[in-house]
């Protein structure tokens, strides 16, 4: 009689990333570290461990961050409230985009595998990802809410959104692709 070899969701190397990863983006939710307050918008550097996770594990592995990333996101704003939270009760703002981080940067990454800026513009179309996901979002389902909670008129709000999709979009895609970039080639030489 053969013994049936069960066939386990993550492997024990994988399980260990996730947790790391999930970790260092639980701790950037609850600390001011993962987030850049500046009312009314929150820059984020949290999505930064999906995409590692994404590079060096995969899409599935960086899906699997990006939801928790994303489940921090909305306790944290239910738990911190500021006027534009509502945006992120929404669990396809919230959860949804975060789990695309992971799946672009990883499916991303494959494509240009071989390349030696893959990592770099796995990186940025991650981080672009969530800052035009997030923002495209908001605006398709709260635009008038986020106006009348901002005091300005629905033009305005989609000026500023427009404004932060390039003011904080590319610094964020800047630094994602530069804090990626070493540890993913760090975590590779490790691997060796």
């Amino acid at each position: 009689m053969q013994k049936e070899k069960r066939r386990t969701m993550f492997k024990a190397r994988q399980l260990a990333i996730v947790g790391l990863l999930s970790g260092i983006s639980i701790f950037l939710s609850l600390t001011p570290l993962g987030f850049i307050p500046i009312l009314p918008i929150n820059p984020t550097i949290m999505h930064v461990p999906v995409i590692i996770g994404a590079i060096i594990e995969g899409p599935m592995i960086g899906a699997f961050i990006g939801g928790i990333f994303g489940l921090s996101s909305m306790v944290r704003a239910f738990m911190t409230p500021t006027p534009t939270n509502f945006i992120f009760w929404n669990p396809i703002i919230s959860i949804g985009v975060r789990i695309l981080i992971g799946v672009v940067s990883g499916y991303v990454y494959r494509a240009l595998k071989n390349r030696k800026y893959g990592v770099a513009v796995s990186a940025v179309a991650g981080t672009l990802t969530n800052t035009i996901g997030v923002l495209g979002l908001a605006y398709v389902f709260y635009l008038s809410r986020y106006a009348e909670a901002l005091g300005i008129s629905e033009t305005a709000a989609t000026t500023f959104i427009l404004t932060v999709v390039g003011t904080n979009g590319v610094p964020e895609a800047i630094i994602s692709a530069l804090i990626a970039v070493p540890v993913v080639a760090a975590y590779k030489k490790l691997k060796k």
